[in-house]
């Protein structure tokens, strides 16, 4: 008989469930900005363009805006952040490859 063993620890923290705070579907996401973030690796940008675009064909009324934040080994800077919380209702990270 094989026993299999799990390497998983135990959770440390209590889990918390994740709720939408915003619902783009509503009004076709009209009066809705969606924030791209690139994290500077290689065609991080370019991948969050094409779904940009392919989100704006699903929902023509979003807003789109893009940020990059230049370099893959730093965390996005406190400025960039609370830039896109303030104009933003989501924010989609992404790294290219």
């Amino acid at each position: 008989m094989i026993e299999f063993h799990d390497p998983r620890g135990d959770v440390g923290v209590e889990m918390q469930p994740y709720t939408l705070a915003f619902d783009l579907k509503v009004n076709g996401g009209q009066g809705a900005t969606v924030g791209l973030l690139a994290n500077g690796f290689p065609d991080s940008e370019n991948f969050l363009r094409h779904i940009g675009s392919a989100l704006n064909k699903l929902l023509p009324n979003v807003s789109l805006k893009f940020w990059n934040k230049g370099n893959a080994s730093i965390p996005a800077p406190d400025d960039m952040l609370a830039e896109i919380k303030a104009s933003c209702q989501i924010a989609i990270a992404a790294y290219g490859h």
